[in-house]
């Protein structure tokens, strides 16, 4: 019989009767949520992913734990795949930090172990919302008269409803004939519930809208009192019509991330604004996009960046109208032109954007951040996004009073709201993007690279090229970086670093510059970075080029009021981009 042997491989101990034979490492490569993960809701459910398929009788309360300090979590076990997922017996606290632990004692089928315990952190949000909804305002309003009598009669809610349970709760009565009820339907859109009657009302008629207890929000919080409220008929027949746009008819040099608006005269029935009835269109060839409707303005995003120096035509047609019925007299067909420098063809979508922060996130620390020309993004969740608001639709992601940044661009991320899937999916093709120009312009795309100054940029002037550093890093430390396009506005210029970039050093006078002359632009300037870029750590200078690094972009310390200048974009493609106080400028 062979004797029973432990053989040690790699730190992997196996068990077996096979002499010679080594162990594979099993190990967790991922966890959801993933390590420091804040807002992580109450009733989440935890994953610990293997690298390899796992022994399940060994993955089991004592060697899958998640711990409140000290205090064991009650739950479930189970492994599929080469997932194990713990179901706690009862919700999560709220606020509260957790502690995940996988023990060395789980086994893959080959009797191999983890070399250690892998422990993660996590903390939850604030809990499921309590607050019921309330009717904070109506169409008609309450005691209105002159009410026309193709009108829908709408109730806008504080919050997001449950769709069934507010349509089935909204009813109107004729109030002059003793409460007879009105037939209709009802339906349901944004925070807006719109009854439509199912025959014109009755001229100088009261009617009464009531709106039960029996609505609820998309959390179950029902309204504590039904609302209320009554209106009299005479008769509207008054067309809507359109009294603005944006961009105005005939508008020249417009961004190629523009979102088009038209404003109405009245408040409309959304069910109304739709692809049909809303068209942009280049000169043949309808653009894609999504709509929105807010107040009395519907805002049209293409899916896409628009094309430079190019005519397009917006149209509101007839189909659109008010909640009365009424219709547009005729079609409103407005003009625009956008700007004649495009992006560079191989940043792609990822041109757009002033910050992009991989699958990490951005975080803003100041009152001064600004993204002017652009937008910022990440695939992650909308709650990566931190110290912000959207400079189109004036979403906020986390801004406290001490943080405030402004893009005059989108903001783009994975769900949760204000994230969305169109969103993320705009998201995920700027990552893609920024990942091809990373390629594009690497050593390997790009070879032949210099190292004029062993590393050091600082204090130099250089012509157009590619430029890469010998050792690895490159530093812009002994003084300004001088580029000289010697006349040509197309000039480029291509720096490669298979590791960090650092810009400026320690002290109040230690901020570095990049310093474009004879034409140069920052347009034109692209940095490769293999890990991490840090610019002006104590605040300052001003930085040229788009940044494409693979692990991450930092802007000045948290604390330092000197505003950060780059004229350019910081793509960071596996990590977070943090600006303190920081202006970037996004190439046009």
């Amino acid at each position: 019989m062979l004797a029973l042997l432990v053989v040690f491989a790699a730190g992997c101990k196996k068990v077996t009767e096979e002499p010679g034979i080594l162990g594979v490492c099993p190990k967790v490569i991922s966890t959801n949520p993933v390590d420091t993960a804040s807002g992580v809701s109450l009733n989440k459910t935890i994953d610990a992913i293997f690298n390899e398929a796992m022994n399940p009788s060994t993955i089991n309360s004592l060697t899958f734990t998640i711990t409140n300090g000290t205090t064991p979590i009650a739950g479930v076990i189970t492994y599929a795949g080469t997932t194990a997922t713990f179901s706690p017996t009862h919700n999560f606290l709220p606020n509260t930090k957790y502690t995940g632990t996988v023990t060395s004692g789980v086994r893959d089928p080959a009797g191999n172990a983890m070399v250690s315990n892998y422990v993660w952190n996590f903390t939850t949000g604030a809990g499921p919302d309590i607050i019921p909804p309330t009717v904070i305002s109506t169409d008609p309003a309450n005691a209105a008269i002159g009410v026309a009598l193709n009108k829908k009669i709408s109730a806008t809610f504080s919050e997001a409803m449950d769709s069934l349970s507010t349509t089935t709760s909204f009813t109107l009565v004729n109030t002059t004939l003793g409460g007879v009820s009105v037939n209709g339907a009802v339906s349901y859109s944004g925070t807006t519930a719109v009854f439509s009657p199912s025959v014109n009302l009755t001229a100088n008629t009261t009617y009464t809208g009531t709106i039960t207890t029996g609505a609820k929000d998309v959390t179950g919080n029902a309204m504590i009192s039904k609302y209320v409220w009554n209106f009299t008929t005479t008769g509207d027949v008054t067309p809507p019509t359109v009294t603005s746009t944006d961009p105005v008819n005939n508008a020249t040099n417009v961004a190629l991330d523009k979102n088009i608006a038209a404003t109405f005269s009245e408040a409309m029935d959304p069910l109304t604004l739709n692809a049909s009835t809303f068209i942009l269109k280049q000169g043949a060839n309808t653009v894609s996009g999504t709509l929105a409707y807010s107040g009395t303005t519907v805002t049209f995003s293409p899916s896409v960046n628009l094309a430079s120096s190019t005519v397009y035509t917006a149209t509101v047609t007839t189909g659109a109208k008010d909640l009365a019925g009424n219709s547009l007299v005729s079609n409103y067909v407005w003009s625009f032109t956008t700007g004649s420098i495009a992006p560079p063809s191989f940043l792609g979508s990822a041109a757009g954007f002033g910050a992009f922060g991989g699958n990490a996130g951005i975080t803003n620390q100041g009152l001064n951040t600004i993204i002017n020309n652009g937008s910022i993004g990440t695939t992650g969740a909308s709650t990566l996004i931190t110290g912000f608001h959207d400079g189109t639709n004036n979403d906020i992601y986390t801004e406290t009073p001490l943080n405030v940044g402004d893009v005059t661009g989108g903001i783009y991320t994975a769900p949760p709201a204000p994230g969305n899937a169109t969103s993320f999916t705009i998201a995920t093709k700027a990552l893609a993007d920024a990942t091809t120009a990373y390629n594009s312009i690497s050593p390997a795309s790009k070879p032949g690279g210099t190292d004029p100054g062993a590393g050091e940029l600082g204090g130099l002037t250089l012509a157009p090229g590619v430029y890469k550093s010998a050792s690895g890093t490159f530093k812009i430390t002994n003084g300004n970086l001088t580029l000289d396009a010697k006349g040509d506005p197309n000039a480029q210029w291509i720096f490669q670093t298979a590791s960090g970039l650092t810009v400026g050093v320690a002290g109040p006078s230690g901020a570095r510059s990049v310093v474009m002359i004879n034409q140069g632009q920052a347009k034109n300037v692209y940095w490769y970075v293999g890990s991490a870029a840090t610019i002006n750590g104590s605040g300052g200078g001003i930085m040229s080029g788009t940044i494409i690094a693979s692990a991450g972009v930092t802007f000045s310390t948290a604390g330092n009021a000197v505003q950060t200048v780059l004229n350019g974009r910081a793509l960071s493609l596996n990590a977070s981009v943090t600006m303190v106080n920081t202006t970037i400028n996004v190439p046009q």
